[in-house]
């Protein structure tokens, strides 16, 4: 019995590890960055986020509908949680084919358990997908920054459980360093996202400018849209510096790839501000060469303060 668990969680992992390599993130899944040992913990959670996403996103069907089929997804996590007397065994067992369970939450399982990952964080991204089937802006920066709280936040929080690192003093740095990286996303999209139709730009901060939805949604690029982007920006860098007094307290491995992430996020609001602002009308990306630069940058000299 014990070898068909054994290979029921290789397999598990296996699938997760094959989802990573064929989707590409800003955030990096299981890289070669990350120590070998954790990668397929990575992996593990990143699958899990990988398909409550596609889950949130399955534009065809009904939001009402999306929401059941995360709320289904909750209830495996909740499984997880109430698994066996902690060893996990019980729910390998449990996980078959006639189960009713999905292979990520095997693996899931089995990382939560090894690396004492608080369910919460896994719950507040499963609320922020739910919220992304409903929510189309957003009235305040507070309430994009909530967002990004079970957003990105949570990814944060759970590799530094992986590293053995979440406490009380690298969480509220971890945490800045998301939200600004969600933050990124979000104005470098803006092109992207006024298609769908999804507004980031606070409401309070059309309002700032003289600026409609409408404004932003159109595509109106005018000198008052640029003027409320480059706001955007300038606030969103407060919280990469906030994000500063977390690399001396993470081990080499883990500064190394948050630098890397870091620099990143830095490279693209420079962009921004290069290109004058003109999100509205074309997504600013980074090229090859330059995240070979990021990357080198965060070899060669570490974390972005020294």
């Amino acid at each position: 019995m014990k070898s068909s668990q054994d290979q029921a969680l290789r397999e598990a992992y296996l699938y997760c590890r094959r989802l990573a390599r064929t989707h590409y993130e800003n955030f990096p899944v299981a890289s070669w960055l990350m120590p070998r040992r954790l990668r397929p913990h990575v992996a593990a959670v990143y699958a899990f986020a990988r398909h409550a996403d596609d889950l949130a996103d399955e534009g065809v069907i009904a939001a009402e509908q999306r929401r059941e089929h995360l709320e289904d997804w909750r209830a495996q996590l909740r499984a997880v949680e109430t698994a066996g007397d902690g060893s996990g065994e019980g729910f390998v067992q449990r996980s078959g084919h006639n189960g009713g369970i999905h292979p990520v939450f095997l693996a899931l399982g089995d990382t939560m358990r090894r690396f004492d990952i608080p369910a919460q964080l896994f719950h507040d991204l499963i609320d922020a997908f739910v919220q992304d089937t409903w929510k189309e802006c957003y009235n305040s920066f507070d309430e994009l920054t909530d967002y990004c709280r079970r957003s990105a936040n949570p990814v944060g929080r759970i590799v530094l459980a992986l590293f053995g690192r979440l406490d009380e003093r690298t969480g509220p740095p971890s945490d800045a360093l998301c939200t600004g990286l969600q933050l990124v996303n979000f104005w470098q999209d803006v092109s992207v996202d006024r298609v769908k139709p999804r507004l980031y730009v606070p409401l309070e901060d059309l309002a700032r400018y003289s600026l409609t939805p409408a404004d932003i949604l159109r595509g109106k690029d005018t000198h008052a849209t640029r003027t409320a982007i480059s706001f955007q920006i300038e606030r969103t860098k407060q919280f990469f510096h906030q994000a500063l007094p977390l690399f001396p307290l993470v081990p080499p491995r883990l500064r190394l790839e948050l630098s890397a992430i870091w620099r990143g996020g830095m490279r693209v609001l420079e962009k921004i501000e290069k290109q004058h602002y003109t999100v509205l009308q074309s997504r600013p990306a980074l090229t090859a060469a330059e995240t070979f630069a990021i990357v080198s940058a965060a070899v060669l000299k570490g974390s972005p303060d020294d």
